[in-house]
């Protein structure tokens, strides 16, 4: 019985966090750049269960537990908006942007939508200037074009180049926020592999809201599944402890 409380509340537990992530995803469907993120599993193909008062362990079942949160990084659609400002991937390469905090860092984004800030440097919002190979990227003023290449150039001439990092398709990263990422690889571009830079656009959210919708109804089922089958365990439970002492009182 004891077995039965831990897996079917473990179960509760796991689709908990589900259906949290199923609901960040959906949040995020329309936020530029966005990645969807899945929970992962990792399996004990056996688990030793101590039992209480013996000086051996006992008995053997399937246990899973949460790992952590993956984040997919499938290429999304554009949209098109004219925008000098707006700026979209095609390809395995990244945006870097340096932070605004007080111990500033660099991490790697696939929103696109980018503006000036006061001083006239090309920035991501409130999270950080965007960074080329010559280090903050300042514009000045919106007369500028960006080649397929990275390269931003005005009528003066080349302005800098967009510092990019590669992240392989499969790669394990970890979120900072909504649309910035760290990524523990050298970021080098490979032989071989080619990207675009496309202005006048920029790469929408990864996340498909009807698949979403479709997996949080089955997580739904199954959670309410595991709750029933502990309520059904507490009784079978209770039961057995009424049997067990009228077998005493008698």
């Amino acid at each position: 019985m004891l077995r039965g409380f831990y897996n079917a509340a473990q179960a509760m537990i796991h689709q908990q966090r589900e259906l949290n992530s199923i609901s960040n995803n959906v949040i995020n469907v329309n936020t530029p750049g966005f990645r969807t993120e899945r929970v992962v599993l990792n399996t004990f193909m056996e688990e030793l269960i101590l039992v209480r008062g013996r000086t051996r362990l006992s008995g053997t079942f399937h246990q899973t537990y949460v790992e952590n949160n993956r984040v997919n990084l499938e290429q999304s659609n554009f949209d098109f908006t004219g925008s000098r400002f707006d700026m979209a991937i095609w390809g395995n390469v990244y945006f870097n942007i340096r932070t605004t905090t007080e111990i500033p860092n660099v991490y790697q984004t696939r929103n696109g939508q980018f503006e000036l800030d006061s001083e006239g440097y090309l920035t991501l919002g409130r999270a950080g200037r965007v960074q080329g190979q010559n280090g903050d990227i300042y514009i000045g003023h919106d007369d500028f074009v960006v080649d397929p290449d990275g390269t931003i150039r005005n009528d003066d001439g080349v302005i800098d180049v967009l510092l990019l990092s590669y992240i392989p398709p499969d790669a394990d990263v970890r979120k900072i926020s909504d649309t910035l990422f760290s990524y523990d690889g050298d970021g080098i571009l490979p032989p071989g592999e080619t990207f675009d830079i496309i202005q006048g656009g920029f790469e929408k959210s990864n996340v498909d809201a009807n698949l979403e919708m479709a997996r949080a109804m089955e997580v739904q089922r199954l959670y309410e599944a595991n709750s029933a089958i502990l309520k059904y365990i507490d009784t079978m439970n209770s039961r057995s402890v009424s049997i067990a002492k009228s077998g005493q009182a008698m």
